[in-house]
C-alpha cells in the first residue's frame, strides 16, 4: 500500500507542476503577443487543452503500468489492456465523466479517485486562468 500511495503522490505532484508551468508560460506568451485579443484567447484555450491532454496521458501511463504489473490492481470491462484504453479510461476519470465501461479493481482504485479530484481542480484552475485572461483583454462595457 505504501508503494501505491507513493506513486499516487508522485503523479499528482508531477501533473500539478506541469499545469503550473503551462499556465505560467502561457501567461508569459500571451503578454508578449501583439495579435488581437481573440487570437490570444484561442492560444490560451489550446494551451490549456494541451496541458490537460498531457496530464491525462501521464495518468493513463500509470494505469497501464499498474494494470500490467503484479499487485497494483487491474482494469476490467470493455478493455483490451492497451495503452490507448488506459488513456481513454484516464480521460473519462480526469473529466469526472466516468462512463462505467471500464472499472478499476484493487489498489488501482485509489489512483482513479485522486485523478478525478486532481482533474476537477486543474480544470477549475484553467477556467479561472481563462477568465482572468478574458477580463484582461476584452474591453469592458
Amino acid at each position: 500500500m505504501f508503494n501505491v500511495t507513493l506513486l499516487n503522490i508522485t503523479i499528482v505532484c508531477t501533473v500539478v507542476i506541469i499545469h503550473n508551468e503551462a499556465l505560467l508560460r502561457l501567461s508569459s506568451i500571451l503578454s508578449r503577443m501583439r495579435q488581437n485579443q481573440h487570437f490570444r484567447l484561442i492560444v490560451a484555450v489550446l494551451g490549456c487543452l494541451t496541458a490537460h491532454a498531457l496530464e491525462v496521458w501521464i495518468f493513463g501511463s500509470a494505469y497501464y503500468f499498474m494494470h500490467h504489473a503484479d499487485g497494483w490492481g487491474t482494469l476490467v470491462g470493455t478493455f483490451s489492456g492497451s495503452l490507448l484504453d488506459c488513456v481513454y479510461f484516464s480521460f473519462t476519470t480526469f473529466t469526472t465523466l466516468g462512463y462505467g465501461d471500464i472499472e478499476a479493481l484493487g489498489p488501482l482504485r485509489f489512483l482513479t479517485g485522486i485523478e478525478a479530484l486532481t482533474g476537477f481542480v486543474l480544470i477549475t484552475w484553467s477556467a479561472s486562468f481563462l477568465y482572468v485572461e478574458m477580463q484582461r483583454y476584452w474591453p469592458t462595457r
